[in-house]
C-alpha cells in the first residue's frame, strides 16, 4: 500500500496559516505529500521548503482568480495538487492548510488504510471534525460546522474536489465511503481578532470578490468579532502534539459564557438539543454516502 499526501496553499505566512504543521502532520502516514504552492506575496515557498523532509514534492501554481465567485478557486487548486500524487498510490491523503491530525490517531488511520485497500467499492474515508473557535479551549458545537468530512481518497482520476473543495465527487456522485475512528483537528478560526479579521478578509474574497457589497462590509472589520456565534462548548481534550508551540505562542484573550446560546430560530434550538441529548444530527447534509 502506497500513501500519497496533497494540500495547497498561498500566502501561508500573510494570513499565518499552521501549513507546516498540517503537512507534518500526515508524513508519518504518507510515502510522499505533493504541495502546490500558489503564486504568493510572501514567503510561503521558503515556508514550505522549510519542512526538509525527503517525502516532500513541490509543485507550483498560478490561480485563475476569475474563479473566486463561490470559493470554486479552492476546488481547482485542490484538484491540481491531487493530479500530481504518484499514479501508483493506493490512497490519495487530502489536509487542508488549517487542519492538523493528531498523532493519537495514527494507528486507527493507518488500520483504516490497510482494512479497505483491496475493498474497492470504499471510493473514501470519513473523519470526525472539531472545529475550534476564538481560542484553542473552545469547539464549535452547533449545525454551524459540520461534523464529518472526507480526508481520504482513493487514487482514482476520476475523483474531483466538489464546489468550494469541502468534498469530492466521482462523476457528480457522492463518493462511498467508510468511517475512521480518528479526528481532524481544524483551527481556521482560532487567531488574534486582527489577524483574524485579516484572513477573512482573504477568504471573503475567495467567495464574494466580485460582490462589491458584501467585499464592503467584511473590508471595513478592523478586528473579528468571536462574540457573535451560536454555540461553544470547552475543549477538555489534547491538542496535536505538533501544535503545541503555535498554542504556547497565543497573544490574546477569549472567554465565552458556554451557557449562552444565540440561535437564530426556534428550529435551530431545537434541533441543537436532540443531538446534544442523543448524538443524531437530524436533517444534516451529508456530502457522501456510508457504507454500511
Amino acid at each position: 500500500m502506497k500513501v500519497s499526501g496533497f494540500t495547497f496553499v498561498r500566502n501561508a505566512v500573510k494570513y499565518d496559516y499552521p501549513v507546516v504543521e498540517a503537512i507534518r502532520s500526515i508524513l508519518p502516514l504518507c510515502d510522499e505529500v505533493v504541495v502546490s504552492v500558489g503564486d504568493s506575496d510572501d514567503g510561503t515557498l521558503r515556508l514550505i521548503e522549510s519542512i526538509g523532509s525527503p517525502k516532500l514534492r513541490i509543485v507550483h501554481s498560478v490561480w485563475d482568480d476569475s474563479l473566486k465567485a463561490g470559493g470554486r478557486i479552492l476546488a481547482v487548486e485542490t484538484d491540481k495538487a491531487l493530479d500530481q500524487v504518484s499514479p501508483d498510490s493506493t490512497w490519495a491523503f487530502y489536509i487542508q492548510a488549517d487542519e492538523v491530525v493528531h498523532e493519537d490517531d495514527y494507528p486507527a488511520i493507518r488500520a483504516a488504510m490497510e482494512q479497505y485497500k483491496d475493498d474497492l467499492r470504499v471510493q473514501g474515508l470519513l473523519f470526525n471534525y472539531r472545529h475550534f473557535y476564538g481560542s484553542y479551549d473552545y469547539l464549535g458545537d452547533s449545525r454551524t460546522w459540520y461534523n464529518k468530512e472526507i480526508r481520504i481518497i482513493r487514487n482514482d482520476r476520476r475523483i474531483r474536489s466538489y464546489r468550494d473543495a469541502q468534498g469530492f465527487r466521482l462523476n457528480n456522485e457522492k463518493l462511498l465511503v467508510k468511517p475512521v475512528k480518528a479526528w481532524m483537528y481544524h483551527y481556521g478560526w482560532v487567531k488574534n481578532p486582527a489577524e483574524q479579521a485579516k484572513k477573512n478578509k482573504n477568504s471573503a474574497s475567495l467567495y464574494y470578490g466580485h460582490d462589491k457589497e458584501m467585499m464592503s462590509r467584511v473590508l471595513s472589520a478592523e478586528e473579528f468579532d468571536y462574540s457573535a456565534i451560536d454555540s461553544l462548548k470547552k475543549f477538555t481534550g489534547t491538542h496535536p502534539a505538533l501544535m503545541q508551540d503555535r498554542i504556547a505562542r497565543k497573544n490574546w484573550q477569549f472567554e465565552y459564557d458556554i451557557s449562552r446560546k444565540n440561535f437564530s430560530s426556534f428550529k435551530r434550538r431545537l434541533l441543537y438539543w436532540i443531538e446534544q441529548q442523543t448524538g443524531v444530527r437530524l436533517f444534516d447534509y451529508k456530502n457522501y454516502r456510508v457504507i454500511r
